[in-house]
């Protein structure tokens, strides 16, 4: 089986705003003068998602330059675009929105940090292919292009000010329960749907150099005791970062599905059961799934030390309600009202009246239906329950408490060391 050696120190603890932060990524940059690096794949990424986004078409125009500064519509419509740029040339002309300028600028910060940090470890682990023998290079490469990767397959989404990234679209119209029209005509949502992604993809690549810097980047003496705990490549470990994988893309694309449901519907006007669908079965469950895939250990600590106490036994009844609300079925007439579930919809899809709860689904019958349910509805609402129900045998399978609290050198009664991993990621 294969094992990491370990070390007998205990990482110095980091404060949440350094995570925030992203303070050992930006540090890990810095000291490998990458920042030039991260600038051109920022470039890079921001001229194709202007391409692809219709923000930037080379043609040949007659002609001079102009610049015009657009402050508004006579309609009123689309007040996030303004004001806006657009800028004619000979070559083609430059289309700049504001708040879709705006995003692609964040998305392409993050994606030139996310790339540049899976560049310079992939190298790093080439030139020292002895030293890495062991060492999980794969793993280390591919959680570098995490915010890439994620940024890629909507690439152009967030400048999309035409149809032209059609296929970015509908995926992050499937993922939120929209339809690709709706967001094209309140495109600010797919900026702050790709914003929140890379964000998060990069908060889980700043917790994966904090616990495996040393063996990514082991010259690097910013991570000399940053060495994880010995782990065996089982079933079990790799069972439990699939779970937090798809916890992590099912709560994300839950809790903004709230926003893609702001498009349609006013919350200044929405019903009392809308919001308990928003507060409770979107941004309670899916954060707590989000908060959770992050740091397992952090989650499970909390809720086991309130267990008996008024917040934590009230936090763990609205997990239940909500778990039930979203898994289960809901009565009339409070499916009417918008607090609806899994089981709900299933009605819907049978043909069945509402008098019985069925409620329309947002998608037909098909493969995007199908992953609503299964790792948004189910996924979540199976979680919530499980977290509420039985908080220690969910949390402790999900954050490997026993193998991570291991003694290393252990034999019988006697320990030489104790590795823990740092806080940010239990």
């Amino acid at each position: 089986m294969l094992t990491y050696s370990s070390v007998s120190e205990t990482p110095p603890p980091r404060s949440f705003a350094e995570l925030l932060t992203l303070h050992d990524v930006r540090g890990y940059l810095r000291r490998s003068h990458g920042v030039a690096l991260a600038m051109f794949i920022a470039v890079a990424y921001a001229l194709g998602s202007m391409l692809l986004g219709g923000m930037l078409v080379l043609a040949h125009y007659d002609g001079g330059y102009s610049v015009l500064l657009i402050w508004g519509n006579a309609l009123g419509l689309q007040n996030w675009n303004y004001p806006g740029l657009l800028i004619e040339a000979p070559w083609g002309f430059v289309e700049l929105p504001f708040f879709a300028t705006f995003s692609m600028v964040l998305v392409s910060i993050g994606v030139g940090i996310g790339m540049a940090v899976a560049v310079l470890l992939g190298a790093h682990l080439i030139r020292d292919r002895r030293a890495a023998a062991g060492r999980p290079t794969a793993t280390g490469t591919i959680a570098g292009l995490t915010p890439a990767m994620i940024a890629l397959v909507t690439l152009g989404a967030c400048c999309s000010t035409t149809a032209a990234a059609t296929a970015g679209i509908g995926l992050v119209a499937q993922s939120s329960g929209s339809t690709t029209s709706n967001l094209i005509l309140n495109n600010w949502y797919l900026g702050v749907f790709q914003i929140v992604v890379v964000y998060i993809a990069l908060i889980a690549q700043e917790l994966l150099l904090r616990v495996y810097g040393n063996l990514f980047a082991g010259t690097d003496p910013a991570f000399a005791r940053s060495e994880p705990p010995p782990r065996r490549l089982d079933r079990r470990t790799v069972a439990v970062g699939a779970a937090r994988a798809a916890l992590l893309a099912g709560g994300i694309t839950w809790v903004l599905a709230v926003l893609a449901a702001w498009t349609t519907t006013s919350p200044a006007t929405a019903s009392a059961g809308l919001w308990f669908n928003w507060a409770v079965e979107h941004w309670l469950l899916g954060g707590v799934a989000v908060v959770t895939a992050l740091a397992p250990r952090t989650v499970r600590r909390w809720i086991l030390g309130s267990i008996s106490s008024v917040p934590g036994l009230a936090f763990r009844a609205a997990l239940a309600t909500g778990a039930w609300t979203l898994g289960a079925w809901v009565p009339p007439p409070l499916s009417a009202l918008g607090v609806e579930g899994f089981g709900n919809e299933l009605l819907g899809t049978l043909g069945l009246p509402a008098s019985v709860g069925a409620v329309s689904p947002v998608f037909p019958w098909g493969i995007a239906l199908l992953l609503r349910w299964g790792f948004q509805y189910l996924l979540l609402a199976a979680f919530a329950g499980g977290v509420a129900l039985a908080p220690s045998a969910t949390l402790s399978w999900l954050s490997e408490t026993e193998a991570a609290d291991l003694p290393v050198g252990t034999t019988g009664a006697t320990t030489t060391s104790t590795v823990r991993v740092p806080a940010e990621v239990r």
